[in-house]
Protein backbone atom coordinates (compact mmCIF):
# COMPACT_ATOMS: atom_id res chain seq x y z
CA UNK A 1 0.00 0.00 0.00
CA UNK A 2 1.63 3.11 -0.93
CA UNK A 3 1.99 5.99 2.12
CA UNK A 4 -0.21 8.06 -0.16
CA UNK A 5 -2.85 5.61 -0.28
CA UNK A 6 -2.04 4.99 3.74
CA UNK A 7 -3.19 8.61 4.52
CA UNK A 8 -5.83 8.73 2.81
CA UNK A 9 -7.49 6.48 4.76
CA UNK A 10 -5.96 7.68 7.93
CA UNK A 11 -7.39 11.31 6.74
CA UNK A 12 -11.07 9.99 6.28
CA UNK A 13 -11.20 7.81 8.60
CA UNK A 14 -14.48 9.53 11.17
CA UNK A 15 -12.24 9.60 14.27
CA UNK A 16 -9.72 11.79 12.52
CA UNK A 17 -12.66 14.31 11.00
CA UNK A 18 -14.56 14.17 14.42
CA UNK A 19 -10.82 15.21 16.52
CA UNK A 20 -10.71 17.98 13.60
CA UNK A 21 -13.90 19.48 14.10
CA UNK A 22 -13.35 19.29 18.09
CA UNK A 23 -9.98 21.42 17.97
CA UNK A 24 -12.03 24.25 15.46
CA UNK A 25 -14.18 24.32 17.89
CA UNK A 26 -12.31 24.35 20.85
CA UNK A 27 -10.26 27.08 19.45
CA UNK A 28 -13.31 29.09 18.94
CA UNK A 29 -14.43 28.42 22.33
CA UNK A 30 -11.05 29.30 23.66
CA UNK A 31 -11.80 32.94 23.19
CA UNK A 32 -14.97 32.65 25.11
CA UNK A 33 -13.38 31.49 27.75
CA UNK A 34 -10.53 34.11 27.48
CA UNK A 35 -13.15 36.44 27.54
CA UNK A 36 -14.98 35.11 30.77
CA UNK A 37 -12.05 34.73 33.07
CA UNK A 38 -10.62 38.44 31.94
CA UNK A 39 -13.75 39.99 31.78
CA UNK A 40 -16.28 38.16 34.31
CA UNK A 41 -14.11 36.18 36.63
CA UNK A 42 -10.64 38.40 37.70
CA UNK A 43 -12.52 41.41 38.40
CA UNK A 44 -14.82 39.64 40.77
CA UNK A 45 -10.95 37.86 42.03
CA UNK A 46 -9.56 41.59 42.14
CA UNK A 47 -12.62 42.77 44.30
CA UNK A 48 -12.20 40.00 46.40
CA UNK A 49 -8.48 40.25 46.78
CA UNK A 50 -8.69 43.93 47.29
CA UNK A 51 -8.02 45.35 43.74
CA UNK A 52 -5.25 42.60 43.03
CA UNK A 53 -5.33 42.29 39.20
CA UNK A 54 -2.97 39.20 38.18
CA UNK A 55 -2.80 40.52 34.59
CA UNK A 56 -0.11 43.58 35.79
CA UNK A 57 2.22 41.58 37.84
CA UNK A 58 5.50 40.95 36.91
CA UNK A 59 8.68 40.80 37.63
CA UNK A 60 11.56 43.33 36.13
CA UNK A 61 14.43 41.45 35.06
CA UNK A 62 15.83 44.00 32.84
CA UNK A 63 17.02 47.92 33.24
CA UNK A 64 14.38 50.36 31.81
CA UNK A 65 16.12 52.65 29.18
CA UNK A 66 16.25 56.50 29.43
CA UNK A 67 13.81 56.58 26.32
CA UNK A 68 10.87 54.87 28.14
CA UNK A 69 7.68 56.94 28.42
CA UNK A 70 5.37 54.95 29.48
CA UNK A 71 4.77 53.75 33.09
CA UNK A 72 6.97 52.10 35.12
CA UNK A 73 4.52 49.85 36.44
CA UNK A 74 2.54 48.71 33.46
CA UNK A 75 3.75 45.43 32.28
CA UNK A 76 2.64 46.11 28.86
CA UNK A 77 4.02 49.19 28.36
CA UNK A 78 7.14 47.90 29.69
CA UNK A 79 7.12 44.97 26.79
CA UNK A 80 6.04 47.75 24.09
CA UNK A 81 9.45 49.08 25.32
CA UNK A 82 11.01 45.88 25.17
CA UNK A 83 11.86 45.72 28.81
CA UNK A 84 13.12 42.13 29.84
CA UNK A 85 9.98 41.32 32.63
CA UNK A 86 8.60 37.77 34.06
CA UNK A 87 5.01 38.68 33.78
CA UNK A 88 3.99 35.78 36.08
CA UNK A 89 0.32 37.67 36.61
CA UNK A 90 -0.06 36.55 32.54
CA UNK A 91 0.85 32.71 32.93
CA UNK A 92 -1.79 33.28 36.20
CA UNK A 93 -4.57 34.05 33.87
CA UNK A 94 -3.81 31.57 31.14
CA UNK A 95 -4.11 28.94 34.01
CA UNK A 96 -7.35 29.89 35.21
CA UNK A 97 -8.58 30.00 31.65
CA UNK A 98 -6.90 26.22 31.16
CA UNK A 99 -8.74 25.04 34.17
CA UNK A 100 -12.42 26.83 33.68
CA UNK A 101 -11.89 25.31 29.97
CA UNK A 102 -11.22 22.14 30.93
CA UNK A 103 -13.52 21.67 33.63
CA UNK A 104 -16.65 22.52 30.86
CA UNK A 105 -14.81 20.38 28.39
CA UNK A 106 -15.30 17.82 31.27
CA UNK A 107 -18.84 18.58 31.87
CA UNK A 108 -19.62 18.41 27.92
CA UNK A 109 -18.04 14.52 27.39
CA UNK A 110 -19.93 13.62 30.27
CA UNK A 111 -23.03 14.94 29.39
CA UNK A 112 -22.39 13.53 25.55
CA UNK A 113 -21.19 10.17 27.26
CA UNK A 114 -24.58 10.02 29.42
CA UNK A 115 -26.35 10.72 25.58
CA UNK A 116 -24.60 7.97 24.22
CA UNK A 117 -25.04 5.44 26.91
CA UNK A 118 -27.45 2.64 26.06
CA UNK A 119 -31.02 3.69 27.82
CA UNK A 120 -32.04 0.78 30.05
CA UNK A 121 -36.04 -0.67 29.20
CA UNK A 122 -37.93 -1.71 31.75
CA UNK A 123 -38.02 -5.36 32.37
CA UNK A 124 -40.06 -7.07 30.33
CA UNK A 125 -42.63 -9.31 32.01
CA UNK A 126 -41.69 -12.87 31.71
CA UNK A 127 -43.28 -14.60 29.16
CA UNK A 128 -46.51 -16.86 30.02
CA UNK A 129 -45.73 -20.59 31.29
CA UNK A 130 -46.17 -23.32 29.00
CA UNK A 131 -48.84 -25.56 28.62
CA UNK A 132 -46.64 -28.30 30.21
CA UNK A 133 -45.87 -26.19 33.27
CA UNK A 134 -49.76 -25.25 33.83
CA UNK A 135 -50.73 -28.65 33.78
CA UNK A 136 -47.88 -29.94 36.05
CA UNK A 137 -48.43 -27.03 38.68
CA UNK A 138 -52.60 -28.20 38.30
CA UNK A 139 -51.56 -31.57 39.19
CA UNK A 140 -49.09 -30.63 42.20
CA UNK A 141 -51.81 -28.61 43.44
CA UNK A 142 -54.89 -31.32 43.60
CA UNK A 143 -52.30 -33.80 45.05
CA UNK A 144 -51.86 -31.01 47.97
CA UNK A 145 -55.47 -30.59 48.47
CA UNK A 146 -56.07 -34.24 48.76
CA UNK A 147 -55.66 -36.07 52.52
Amino acid sequence: MSMVQEFKDFAVKGSVIDLAVGVIIGGAFSGIVTSLVKDLIMPVVGLVTGGLDFSNKFVLLGTIPPSFKGSPESYSDLQKAGVAVLGYGSFITVGINFLILAFIIFLMVKSINKLRAPQVAAPAEPPAPSEDVLLLREIRDSLRQQP
